[in-house]
């Protein structure tokens, strides 16, 4: 789903009236945090030392503060060489453990004092850091954890706003409940819910259906084009058709490892983005009402599957939308701010240079008939992509774009986002490991060296296959 500063899906070749619409992008939108807990990620000062978890939880006990999550889990980064008497030696497993402190309880303050006396390693991960500036935003660590906060919407199924077409269409309001319902019940790992469309439904999806590809061969880049053709041959994307999202997803997993989740409903432009650093895409099911077909106030599913789902089967497209998510990941507010804006007018809203003409490659623009249009003639302004300065930008939410940036290609605006994330105030490197589906914080030598000795091991292939050609 994009980003929630979503402008309404401008199909006509011009404005619709002007709708009342939700500050973000795709399932972008800043709100007040629900989640009112602080994380604590520690380790004990001594690796193998017996008892300590038990002398960790009397801590939190001593001083009234109560815990909602416990765990406990091996890290290789706290383990220590130990000698065998032989000659030789081993790694003695280390042990971390994260537990969630829930606010307003006891002595916080003095429990994490005398924690910090006790522990070898402290890591403070708070969702609702405000009242400790020291502390890092809670972020998903493992791609599982996204089911903590996937529920944490800001809005829900039935509850449209009176502007919105399918308002006092009761049986409409009951199907957008429908699609809530099973998304807010999905757990990662699960198939992901099939969804038998009406005929209003796919009536509807084939009118959007057949306005964009005429413009597609003209107006959408390479890459968009590229990709179609093998959704249409793989994923069932037809006029008489609205695919599935399991199909869907799994095309796209077998192209770059991203893959799709339903959601029920806005996510907080933090969340969203976090989702982005696993290779997630937060997406909706649902489509617009149908007595206006060409026109829909809020991102659906004609706008996920056919504006964002081609470009991340695009390796270069998909690598450039991770750089974005794993940016934000403890990062601060307006950080987080400037990011999601610069996925509003990047994935959503953004264009490129390709064979010495502009191109359409954003979502927004790639769903909407008359935008698509509209993107690409000699009215808007047109600004060179860069983070510092695209990221501080204002935009409209309720008409077309005044302003569009340019970028030369996905990879010249990869290596942009990854310089800027380099600005991001953070005492830490995160790295995504595509083989656990975790997120490494680097912010050991020990791990420096864990991950030079992987960068070697893959020269060395290089080097090795090169010899051979």
């Amino acid at each position: 789903m994009g980003i929630e500063n979503q402008s309404a899906e401008k199909l006509s070749s011009s404005p619709p009236d002007t709708p009342k619409l939700i500050h973000g992008g795709n399932y972008i939108k800043e709100g007040r945090d629900s989640n009112k807990s602080t994380w604590l990620l520690f380790s004990p000062a001594t690796p193998d030392e017996a008892g300590s978890l038990a002398r960790f939880l009397s801590i939190f006990s001593s001083h009234g503060v109560n815990l909602s999550h416990i765990e406990s889990r091996h890290s290789e980064s706290k383990s220590s060489e130990i000698n065998l008497g032989d000659g030789s030696s081993a790694r003695r497993p280390g042990y971390e453990f994260m537990v969630e402190c829930e606010h307003g309880t006891g002595d916080f303050g003095g429990a994490l004092e005398e924690l910090k006396k006790n522990v070898g390693y402290l890591n403070i991960i708070s969702r609702n850091y405000k009242d400790n500036r020291s502390a890092v935003p809670w972020f998903p660590r493992r791609i599982r954890d996204l089911d903590r906060f996937a529920n944490q919407i800001l809005s829900y199924g039935s509850e449209l706003d009176s502007d919105h077409p399918g308002f006092t269409d009761p049986v409409y309001r009951d199907r957008r409940k429908y699609f809530a319902d099973i998304a807010y019940n999905y757990k990662h790992g699960q198939p992901l819910p099939h969804v038998d469309y009406t005929k209003d439904e796919i009536t509807t999806w084939g009118t959007v259906f057949r306005k964009l590809v005429e413009l597609y061969p003209t107006h959408a880049c390479k890459e968009h084009n590229h990709v179609f053709p093998l959704l249409i041959e793989n994923c069932g994307y037809r006029e008489d058709n609205i695919p599935q999202l399991e199909d869907v997803s799994n095309f796209l997993k077998d192209c770059t490892g991203f893959t799709l989740r339903p959601v029920a409903g806005l996510l907080s432009s933090r969340d969203f983005l976090a989702g982005l650093a696993f290779r997630v895409f937060h997406s909706t099911q649902y489509i617009r009402h149908h007595s206006k077909p060409l026109y829909t106030p809020e991102p659906d599913v004609c706008h996920e599957l056919l504006g964002h789902a081609p470009l991340f089967a695009d390796p270069a497209f998909a690598q450039f939308s991770q750089e974005i998510g794993l940016a934000s990941l403890g990062a601060p507010d307006d950080y987080v701010e400037k990011l999601a804006t610069c996925f509003w007018f990047t994935v959503e809203f953004g264009l490129c240079r390709q064979e010495g003409k502009l191109k359409a490659f954003g979502a927004g623009l790639l769903s909407s008939f008359g935008e698509l249009q509209y993107c690409l003639s000699d009215e808007p302004e047109l600004r060179e992509f860069e983070p510092e300065t695209t990221g501080v930008t204002k935009y409209p939410i309720t008409e077309y774009q005044p302003v569009y940036f340019v970028a030369n290609s996905f990879e010249d605006a990869k290596e942009k986002m990854i310089k800027f994330a380099k600005t991001i105030p953070r005492d830490f490197s995160v790295r995504y490991n595509p083989y656990t589906q975790s997120i490494d914080i680097l912010d050991s030598s020990r791990q420096m060296r864990d991950l030079l000795r992987g960068v070697h091991q893959d020269m060395e292939l290089l080097l090795n296959a090169m010899d051979k050609l």
